[in-house]
């Protein structure tokens, strides 16, 4: 049975963090812009979140493995929710300063390097690994809603009281997520990792270049995060916009949250002999929206290959997580996320500072092109590996 009263506690707590998550984005752009006035403070603001994320993911891996992962949940939802509470009170008081809300982010930056490995480390200590996978698609199924949802609710927030009070939502969320997570039942600890944090890292790494499976997958995700997010988010709503306006773009974001929405919902449901191999070549789809972008497709043509995209990236995430957290012990758990993390996360902003360079000298649909061709070779090519291939439930 799926939704156990430990499930239950969990699933609430993902579901109240997210959706004050959701809201953050576009209440912290709107928040700092109408305080400085300046584009670059909020560039800054942003960068200080990422960089500590990025530089101690692998301290966080080595932390969910030493330490009850329960425990680091809970103390990161409750450093979170301070922090947000803090870039809140700043922002809502005005005594807004530069040097002071990127002092949060940084803090923000880094108590989610904490909380994504212990995250994925949990879910098998609370959930039976036959509904692994039913979990981890309601959990992307929820995601994708409050994604939908998110973003109009924060925008009517910020219109209505400000940015800062959408962040002060944010910081209620973490706290009431770390009350949802301190009822959880007490789970076995997590098997203690050695006494030296680089020689934990360098376990870690090992086991994560010894599993036939894992890096070639994980390999594939950094490439796909390199040649999909930033020509996404930058070429996306450039060349849409020339040929449809605005409006088609938001259109086709809205259309591929709800192919992700719409495949969580069927993951629930499916049983899969060779999961990872099935994600593998679902997860090729996400290449159609890149490939229709750069062939100049009408929006409407775009919007669904949009929607298969969706269904790709719903696919491909689910049957990854259940694997990993299925096949990988427990012991050497966090770390192994933590440096498939690293690997996606750290291709991203390189993604986004070569797309610009690169569509100035070949032109966006050129670039957006070629990209969704790399994307589906990248999602292909781990199908290579007999592992990839063979894993099963």
């Amino acid at each position: 049975m799926l939704f156990t009263p430990g499930f239950r506690a969990f699933y609430l707590g993902r579901l109240v963090s997210l959706a004050g998550s959701a809201m953050t984005p576009i209440a912290l752009a709107f928040a700092v812009l109408d305080a400085s006035g300046r584009p670059s403070d909020l560039g800054i603001v942003l960068a200080c979140q990422i960089v500590p994320h990025l530089a101690l993911l692998l301290v966080g891996g080595v932390v969910a493995d030493r330490l009850p992962r329960l425990a680091v949940l809970v103390a990161a939802n409750l450093g979170a929710g301070l922090t947000q509470g803090g870039i809140a009170l700043v922002l809502i008081s005005g005594a807004y300063r530069l040097w002071l809300v990127t002092g949060l982010a940084l803090l923000a930056g880094a108590w989610e390097a904490f909380t994504s490995p212990a995250l994925r480390g949990i879910v098998p200590e609370i959930v039976s690994t036959d509904h692994l996978q039913r979990a981890n698609s309601l959990l992307s199924a929820t995601r994708s809603a409050v994604l939908i949802v998110g973003p109009t609710v924060s925008g009517l927030v910020v219109v209505a009281a400000g940015g800062g009070w959408a962040i002060a939502v944010d910081a209620v969320s973490f706290v009431a997520a770390a009350a949802f997570l301190s009822r959880l039942p007490r789970v076995a600890p997590a098997p203690a990792a050695g006494a030296r944090l680089l020689h934990d890292i360098r376990d870690g790494w090992r086991v994560f270049v010894a599993i036939p499976w894992v890096w070639p997958v994980a390999v594939a995700y950094a490439v796909i995060n390199l040649v999909n997010v930033g020509p996404w988010q930058i070429l996306g709503p450039a060349l849409t916009q020339q040929r449809s306006g605005e409006a088609a773009w938001g259109m086709v974001l809205s259309v591929r949250a709800v192919g992700l929405l719409a495949m969580s919902a069927v993951m629930y449901k499916l049983t899969l002999r060779r999961p990872l191999r099935f994600g593998r070549l679902a997860g090729a789809l996400g290449a159609c929206s890149l490939l229709a972008l750069g062939l100049g497709l009408h929006p409407v043509a775009l919007a669904a290959c949009a929607f298969l995209g969706g269904v790709g990236f719903a696919a491909s995430g689910i049957t990854w997580e259940s694997a990993v957290q299925q096949h990988v012990p427990s012991a050497h758990l966090g770390r192994v996320s933590s440096i498939d993390d690293l690997l996606s996360f750290a291709a991203i902003p390189a993604g986004q500072l070569l797309v610009g360079p690169a569509a100035a000298a070949w032109g966006g649909a050129r670039v957006a092109l070629a990209c969704g061709v790399v994307f589906a070779v990248a999602a292909l090519a781990p199908l290579g590996v007999r592992a990839v291939r063979g894993l099963g439930q």
